[in-house]
Formats: C-alpha cells, structure tokens, sequence
C-alpha cells in the first residue's frame, strides 16, 4: 500500500509568503478599490538591464540556427559562465575558487533546500533566529528536526541561535554543537551582516567541530561597508567548511529567469567523502541544466556593461532602502538593516505582534509587509520592508505609514 512522506503533515500552516498572498487576496475581494503597495516578498521591479537583454536576444536568434543551436545544457553548466563565475566573483576578490567548483543551477532557492540531501538524517542542524523559511522546511520535510512545539514555534532537534537587537544581530556559538550551520549574510529578513573578522570566528569554530557551514550569499552585491565580506571564501579555512550559494535573483533581476550556482570547494571531505563529488552526482542525476539562453544572460552580468548597469540598478534598490530607513527613523520607529541588504527591519510599535502590525498596516495604510514572526520565534515584534519596490512606491508607502 502506498504511504506518503509524514514529514509534510508535520510543517505548521502554509509556506510565510504564500499566508501572506492569502491574505492580501482576501483584503482586495473586500475593498476591489484600494490601492495596495507592496512591500512584502523580496520580488524586484526594475526591468533586466540593456546588456543582459541583448545576450538572451543573441542567444534565442543562435538557437534558431541549426549551427548555433544547444540542445541540454552541460548538467554542471557551461565553461563560459562557469569561468566568468570563478574570475570575477572569486579570484577578484582573492579567493581560490575554480570554474570546476562552480555548480550552475536554476536559483539559490533550491539549492539551499536540495542542499540537504548530502546531510545524514541525523544530522543537527543550527540556524540563525529569525531565518529564511527555507532552511528549516527543507530538513522538516527531511525528518531531521524532531517535533514541533507550537508554543514555542520550533522544532525540538534544530539548534536556533537568536539574532536580535539584543546581541547586535551577531549570532552566538551554541552550547551544543551543531553539525550543519546556516548563515544568511548580508541576512533576509534583518538586513544586517557581520564582519570580516566576525565571520572568520564562524570558520574557525566550523573547523574546529568539524561542521559545515551553508553560507547564503544571495545579497552580497549590496554590501556596501568595506569590512564585509563577500564570499565567505575570504575567510582563511573556508575551503575545508564551507558551501556557498548564490542567486542571480536579486542582484540582476533575474527573479522571473532563474539563475543561480552554489560552490561545492573539492577540500571539503568528510569521512572520507567529498562533498563536491556527491554534488556533482546528485546535480548530474537531477538536473538537466539551466537554459542555454539563461546562461548566456548570466555571462553578461560580467560584462563591463552589465556591471555598470547592474551597479546603477543596484544603487537605485538601495537609495529606496535609505530613503525607507531614514523616514521610519524620523517617524520613531526602532529600525535596522537598510545599508548592507534590500531589507528594512523594524520594531513594531506599542508591542504588536508581527501579525497584528501586518493587519494594522494593510487596513490603515494598504501596505504590504512581512510578519517577523514568518522567519522565526526571535522574529516575533519585527517587521521586514523591502527595497525592491519602485522608488515612488516607497516614498508614497513611507508617507502612509507616517500618517498612522
């Protein structure tokens, strides 16, 4: 008799952000007049910029050509982006990274969630509080997080480590030690980040434990703070602890094109095992690689055209982060992040739980946030904006929450 996977059932409520599509859909049936602004799910809005445009143009012309036309996509991706990954978001900045480390993929979503079938069942898992949903759901439908406490709202088996203003966003060691740890940095939901030196603690003490760190750096072209790093390669000893993945997503608009890559380095060997060949294994197995066309757009965020175009598109998210900031700031709020992320991260007011500020802020103000209590228990009385909204938007969106 077929029985199905009983770690599903175990998942409490809908994905955060589809609740929250539920919600704002329910609220538009009701008032078919309002004028909602959203500033909830971390969705760009400016369009792909000229120099990536051209190279999908070129791209679908070659694959109306019987000389120039691919079929499936090197499962691992094609040299050319794979090199251009390995120079110019590696080796530029210093980091032994090389093009055969490189694993292409179709965005930093999936990765971060497939990466756990290279994990024993039993593995422990640490992450940081509040936390991208992602993390945690993907080893829930895994069986590896034990059972949930509603009243707590986490998992009996997970090591959580707060990050609230509290300890300065600045994750501790746990007193027990995890086996796989998850750092976001910059980090979604908070916006903030750490150091160099603060991130080569978290190497160390990895190498140390023998544990593996999974090291999302889906922000990292908005860092602006020279003592950030950016690739967690920067960090002496990383080799031997570290996966990291990125996305094209948020710093080439690539949100509706799906473009990502995650580097497995060849130095990491567990028991014996290398974990770029189990990679490599379970890509070639499951993966029949990202489009030609889309890789050839990647390929042109390298160009010296698309880094200038990306730069300015870029700067435009992030002066909205700055003008959504400052604004909250003046208007009394307790806020955070907004230099290094997309992302704005605020207390909210008279002891609201994060729920309760999203419901105020939809029927008062027709704006459209992220409950804290989304990413986690340490998330509960915050709120995250987002940067990715149109410039007007924020502003007009601004100007409503002050009138509150």
């Amino acid at each position: 008799m077929f029985k199905v996977n009983t770690n599903f059932q175990k998942l409490p409520g809908s994905y955060l952000f589809s609740t929250i599509g539920k919600k704002v859909a329910a609220y538009s049936a009701e008032h078919p007049d309002s004028d909602i602004i959203r500033l909830g799910i971390g969705d760009v809005t400016q369009p792909i910029a000229p120099a990536i445009i051209e190279a999908l143009h070129r791209s679908v012309d070659e694959m109306g050509n019987a000389s120039t036309f691919r079929g499936y996509a090197p499962d691992l991706g094609y040299d050319f982006l794979r090199n251009a990954i390995a120079d110019s978001d590696y080796k530029s900045r210093g980091c032994d990274i090389s093009a055969d480390e490189v694993f292409v993929s179709d965005g930093a979503k999936s990765d971060s969630a497939d990466i756990q079938e290279l994990f024993a069942a039993d593995s422990v898992i640490a992450v940081c509080d509040p936390v991208y949903p992602v993390y945690v759901d993907s080893n829930v439908m895994a069986g590896r997080c034990g059972i949930w406490d509603a009243n707590l709202e986490k998992w009996s088996d997970i090591i959580y480590m707060p990050t609230t203003a509290e300890n300065h966003f600045v994750p501790e060691f746990p007193s027990k030690t995890p086996d796989v740890i998850y750092l976001c940095l910059p980090n979604n939901p908070t916006g903030t980040t750490l150091t160099k030196l603060q991130l080569q603690e978290w190497v160390d003490y990895a190498n140390k434990n023998g544990a593996l760190i999974i090291f999302d750096a889906a922000y990292e072209a908005y860092i602006s703070e020279a003592d950030v790093p950016h690739s967690i390669y920067e960090c002496e000893g990383a080799r031997t602890c570290a996966i990291e993945i990125r996305s094209f997503s948020k710093n080439a608009g690539f949100t509706g094109v799906r473009l990502g890559f995650t580097i497995v380095p060849k130095d990491l060997i567990f028991d014996g095992v290398s974990l770029h060949s189990m990679w490599a294994r379970r890509h070639g197995t499951k993966f029949n690689g990202a489009p030609y066309i889309i890789q050839r757009a990647g390929e042109a965020v390298y160009s010296d055209a698309g880094r200038a175009q990306l730069k300015e598109q870029v700067g435009y998210y992030m002066n909205n982060a700055k003008t959504i900031y400052t604004g909250l700031q003046e208007a009394g709020f307790e806020v955070y992040g907004g230099v290094n992320a997309p992302y704005i991260w605020l207390k909210t007011p008279n002891n609201m739980t994060s729920w309760e500020f999203f419901d105020y802020l939809l029927n008062n103000a027709q704006v459209v946030g992220t409950p804290g209590s989304g990413f986690g228990p340490s998330g509960e009385h915050y709120f995250r904006l987002t940067a990715f909204g149109t410039y007007e938007n924020s502003v007009r969106a601004l100007d409503r929450i002050k009138k509150l």
